[in-house]
C-alpha cells in the first residue's frame, strides 16, 4: 500500500526513482479506506532530506499512511526556501483541533544547549501537551528523543567528552516487544550525537522499558509498556549516505572531526560506505504503524477524546 504525501512534495520524486509506492491525497480520498494519519514534527535544518528519509521508512508497509508535516512557528527555518514551508508545512495552532495515529518528532541540532535555552522550547513544549491528548503513539528520534524524556519525565541529557558518530552494534534486550518483533539479536544503528541520556536515570522510571542497547554507546530504542511513547535515541532513519555529508561537511570547514566509526570500509573515508542498518530501519517503522497505530487506534479518531484514559501515557498496552 501507499505512503500519502502532499501534492508536489520533492520527496515524491526521489521515492519514485526508488520503486516506492506514493499516492497523492486527491488520490487517496477516492478510495473507501482511512489512512493511518501520523504527523511528523520536522525540526531538523535540512527539511527536505528528513522528509524523504522519514517518507522512505514509512512507506515500507502494506498499510496507507498519510504524512502531515509540522514545523516550529517561533523559528524561522534558514536552509529551505520559505516557499516550501508555505507549501507544505503548518504549525501546532493550525493542527491542534486535529487527532493522529501517531506522532514523530526530530532530532535537532541544538543539543549541546539547555533545553529551556532553546529559541523554540515553549513551543515544543506545547506540542508535547498536545500528544497527551491527541495522538495515540509517539515516536521521538535523538534530541527530540532527549528532550520528551526531560519534558515527560524529567530525565536530563548528559554532555559528552567526545561525540558519538559512527554506526554501531546494538543487542535487543525485550526480544518479545512488538516494535522489535522480527528483529535479530544483533543489529546496527547510526549515531551523531553529543550528549547522552544515562540507562540508570531510564531505569528509575518503571513505565520505561529498554529494547535495545549497546555496551559501547548506551540505550537506543526505549519504550513505555503500552507503546504510547517511543525513544529512539539514534537516527535508524538515516540514508546510506548521511553521516559521510555530515563528515566531509565539517572536514571542508575545517572543523576538528573524526571519521565516523564503522561506517567506511576500514573507517577509510575514502573507501565505500558499509550500508547495514536500512532493514531494521523499515522493520522498526512498520512495526510501529502496524502494532501500535494500526491495530490499537479506532477507526473515528475523534473517539479518542471520549476515552478518559486517552491521555495516560503509562496505562497498560
Amino acid at each position: 500500500m501507499p505512503l500519502i504525501i502532499p501534492n508536489e512534495l520533492p520527496a515524491a520524486e526521489s521515492l519514485q526513482s526508488e520503486n516506492i509506492f506514493t499516492m497523492s491525497r486527491g488520490r487517496a480520498v477516492s478510495q473507501d479506506i482511512r489512512p493511518l494519519k501520523i504527523v511528523i514534527v520536522n525540526l531538523m535544518p535540512t527539511k527536505i532530506a528528513t522528509e524523504t528519509q522519514l517518507a522512505r521508512v514509512l512507506a515500507n508497509s502494506p498499510l496507507q499512511v498519510e504524512m502531515n508535516l509540522v514545523a516550529m512557528d517561533s523559528h524561522e527555518s534558514t536552509h529551505i526556501s520559505q516557499e516550501h514551508m508555505r507549501s507544505f508545512y503548518k504549525t501546532i495552532d493550525e493542527i491542534k483541533g486535529d487527532y493522529f495515529d501517531g506522532m514523530i518528532l526530530t532530532g535537532a541540532p541544538v543539543e549541546q544547549m539547555p533545553f529551556e535555552q532553546v529559541d523554540y522550547w515553549k513551543e515544543l513544549c506545547e506540542i508535547f501537551e498536545f500528544a497527551k491528548t491527541h495522538v495515540y503513539s509517539n515516536m521521538f528520534i535523538c534530541w527530540g528523543a532527549q528532550a520528551a524524556l526531560y519534558y515527560y519525565y524529567g530525565v536530563n541529557k548528559r554532555l559528552l567528552d567526545k561525540k558519538v558518530f559512527g554506526v554501531y552494534e546494538h543487542k535487543v534486550t525485550r526480544i518479545h516487544n512488538p516494535l522489535m518483533r522480527g528483529f535479530d539479536e544483533i543489529f546496527y544503528a547510526p549515531h551523531s550525537r553529543h550528549t547522552e541520556v544515562l540507562r540508570e536515570d531510564i531505569e528509575k522510571h518503571k513505565e520505561m522499558r529498554i529494547l535495545a542497547d549497546s555496551q559501547e554507546v548506551g540505550p537506543h530504542i526505549l519504550s513505555t509498556e503500552n507503546g504510547r511513547q517511543i525513544f529512539v535515541l539514534g537516527h535508524q532513519e538515516y540514508d546510506k549516505g548521511t553521516l559521510a555529508s555530515e563528515y566531509f561537511r565539517d572536514v571542508n570547514k575545517g572543523l576538528d572531526i573524526d571519521v565516523p566509526k564503522n561506517y567506511f570500509r576500514n573507517d577509510d573515508p575514502n573507501d565505500e560506505i558499509l550500508f547495514r542498518w536500512r532493514g531494521h530501519a523499515s522493520l522498526l517503522f512498520s512495526n510501529w504503524v502496524n502494532y501500535y497505530l494500526y491495530q490499537s487506534t479506532p477507526y473515528d479518531l475523534s473517539e479518542l477524546a471520549a476515552d478518559p484514559n486517552f491521555a495516560a501515557f503509562s496505562e497498560d498496552f
